[in-house]
């Protein structure tokens, strides 16, 4: 006789990767991190936006759209492990949005991009 499960119990589960028995030894086609994705630094200024009010706006937060500085869906493949910051403006306005994406103020420029950092670093280049 079969028993019905009734009720929900999640498990962990845990996976072991080995490298496959050649003889040669090879380095790891992947690695892991715990340290959080870096956005590339798409602007080295402040993009100055006209927002409508009440309508909702996803500001690109992984630096690769090509919408700068809106999202377009690129960190889906480029920029995986961030998402963009989604806001809606109350009213109409005329705003400068972040556009080299280290402001501590998301999506709104801080002047972060004045630091030697972001002035010493280089511009994200597209590439298809």
């Amino acid at each position: 006789m079969i028993g019905l499960l009734t009720k929900f119990q999640p498990r962990w589960m845990s996976l072991t990767f080995r490298q496959p028995r050649t003889g040669a030894t090879a380095a790891p086609k992947f690695g892991l991190s715990t340290a959080p994705p870096e956005p590339v630094i798409p602007s080295k200024k402040p993009l100055k936006v006209e927002l409508v009010g009440g309508k909702r706006y996803s500001w690109c937060s992984c630096g690769h759209s090509r919408k700068q500085p809106f999202c377009d869906g690129s960190h889906k493949t480029r920029g995986q492990g961030m998402t963009p910051v989604r806001f809606v403006p109350e009213k109409d306005s005329t705003v400068w949005l972040c556009g080299c994406k280290h402001t501590n103020n998301p999506p709104y420029c801080d002047g972060t991009h004045k630091q030697d950092f972001i002035a010493s670093a280089p511009l994200h280049e597209y590439t298809d």
